[in-house]
Order: C-alpha cells, then sequence, then structure tokens
C-alpha cells in the first residue's frame, strides 16, 4: 500500500509543479514558438502600420469627395439658374416674334386703308409700287464669352 501512495502522491506533487509554474508565468518558451511569436508581433506591426496608412487615405479620399460633391450642387444650382434664364429669354422672343407679327399686320393694313377709294380707270401707274419685303427674324446667337 505504499507503494500506491507514493505514486499518487508523486503525481498530484508533479501536477502542482506543472500548475504553479503555469500561474507564475513561466518565462521559458521553446525557440520554435518565440520565433513564431516574433514573427506575429511584426505581422501585427506591419498591418498597424497598413491601417494607419489606409486610413489616412480614406481621410483625403472623404475629403476630395466632399469637395467634389460640393462642386456638383453648385453645378446643378448653376443649372437651375440657367434653364430658368433660358425658358424666359424663349418665353421673350416668341412674345417678340407675336408683337412683331402683329405689328405687320396692322402696318399692311393701315397701307391698304391710305390708298384712295376712287382710281381713275383709263390711266395706269407708269412705276409699279414695290412690294413690301419680308420680314426676316434675327436669330439670338450665343456670344462666345457667355457662360
Amino acid at each position: 500500500m505504499l507503494i500506491r501512495r507514493g505514486r499518487h502522491g508523486g503525481r498530484a506533487v508533479g501536477l502542482g509543479i506543472v500548475m504553479a509554474a503555469m500561474l507564475s508565468g513561466c518565462d521559458y518558451w521553446p525557440p520554435a514558438l518565440q520565433t513564431q511569436i516574433e514573427q506575429l508581433r511584426s505581422e501585427l506591426q506591419t498591418v498597424t502600420t497598413e491601417k494607419a496608412q489606409l486610413q489616412t487615405q480614406m481621410t483625403s479620399l472623404m475629403k476630395a469627395k466632399d469637395d467634389l460633391q460640393a462642386q456638383v450642387d453648385d453645378l446643378v444650382r448653376t443649372n437651375r439658374d440657367k434653364s430658368a434664364m433660358i425658358a424666359s429669354l424663349q418665353s421673350s422672343v416668341t412674345s417678340l416674334q407675336e408683337r412683331l407679327v402683329k405689328s405687320s399686320k396692322s402696318a399692311t393694313a393701315k397701307v391698304a386703308s391710305t390708298k384712295p377709294a376712287t382710281v381713275k380707270p383709263a390711266t395706269k401707274p407708269s412705276v409699279k409700287t414695290a412690294s413690301k419685303a419680308p420680314v426676316k427674324k434675327k436669330t439670338l446667337t450665343k456670344s462666345p464669352t457667355a457662360h
């Protein structure tokens, strides 16, 4: 019986030493494990550096995106203003064309009403009156300096 107790006691003591070594923070690591730990530390440092670089790039890209978005907003606002100006100008041109047509019709009517009512049948006019030339429309051209 004494032999049995010795075996169990030796195992318990060995287990106690291993547990104490684990809890006390044993500084011994096998060389292969130390190499692996150093390699992981090196990779961690590389990844941390890359992460910082990517964050810097992301910050600069976000700033560029914000600048471009501001430009787009400005261009949209300018486009809307120019579209309103074009619509106004087209309305003005249409209005002026209608006034021109009305004024040319009234001028034709006035000329017809001022002709003498009685014409001598025996005499023919020796010179024909010049007929009125058709009115040419002026086209608006965009000046090269306009924006």
